[in-house]
């Protein structure tokens, strides 16, 4: 497997500590089934997914169906940064008299959560100056044949199915286009833990005659409406959210495309 400093052909031995790890989760994690995968294009192609908490992640790198990296932010990969990102990011929600317990899970979680993410098929995202990192190394993988998968939810509201995404993801596109000349595809997965399936959907191709501002917000939103129209298309079952919220208040795909302020 791949490290995060080398593009997509280059590899490496992993440690035996990180194959026992994987194994492991592999055994205990849910088998997903594939649908749609004849969507995928020939060429490798950023697939950007809804990240239903750690299932989206964790499908990503256990069931992409071709050689690939992950993004994932870079605090998750920082043993020091680790408590603050994911106690703000997974726990601060809890009811407030548990905050003490999750402080307590956020600094149990660093070291491993450090080790794994910092040896799986992962990117770090910055927001940074160092976000020109992110895309120097998403190009090079794309180049060496590697589909980039991206899960780039916020905490702002869309519809039932995704909240609103990060949009400079598609800025990927322009600058893979400046390298290579080559129109990059994006294709929408969703995950349905519940079901437990992955669907790939129909793929949007980068347009590099239209203005930048434009084909960005045209991406972004095509991502997030096709994922929801693969929600919505299947049978009904609990969506699991971005936001760790009470399992009580999942939502059901059935009204998935009803807009949330």
């Amino acid at each position: 497997m791949q490290t995060p400093e080398k593009s997509g052909s280059e590899e490496r031995k992993d440690p035996a500590l990180y194959r026992l790890i994987v194994r492991a989760v592999r055994c205990l994690s849910p088998k997903y089934t594939l649908y749609g995968t004849e969507n995928l294009p020939e060429e490798p192609a950023v697939i950007v997914g809804n990240h239903c908490q750690m299932y989206g992640p964790l499908a990503g790198e256990l069931h992409m169906p071709r050689p690939h990296w992950i993004w994932c932010v870079g605090e998750m990969m920082n043993r020091k940064e680790v408590p603050a990102y994911a106690f703000q990011d997974f726990w601060s929600g809890k009811p407030r008299w548990t905050h003490w317990f999750w402080h307590l899970a956020s600094h149990a979680i660093a070291p491993l959560a450090a080790y794994v993410l910092s040896h799986a098929h992962t990117i770090p995202v910055y927001h940074d100056a160092r976000v020109m990192t992110t895309f120097r190394l998403s190009i090079e993988n794309l180049q060496a044949g590697a589909d980039i998968v991206i899960f780039p939810e916020s905490a702002e509201p869309y519809n039932g199915i995704v909240t609103q995404f990060h949009r400079h993801f598609a800025d990927l596109a322009k600058l893979y286009h400046r390298r290579t000349g080559k129109a990059l595809c994006f294709v929408p997965m969703y995950v349905a833990p519940k079901l437990k399936e992955i669907y790939f959907g129909k793929p949007v191709r980068y347009n590099p005659e239209a203005p930048d501002g434009e084909e960005l917000e045209r991406i972004c939103t095509a991502m997030m409406d096709r994922i929801t129209d693969l929600a919505v298309s299947l049978p009904p079952h609990t969506v699991v959210p971005y936001l760790n919220i009470p399992k009580n208040q999942y939502p059901l795909n059935t009204n998935g495309r009803e807009r949330v302020s």
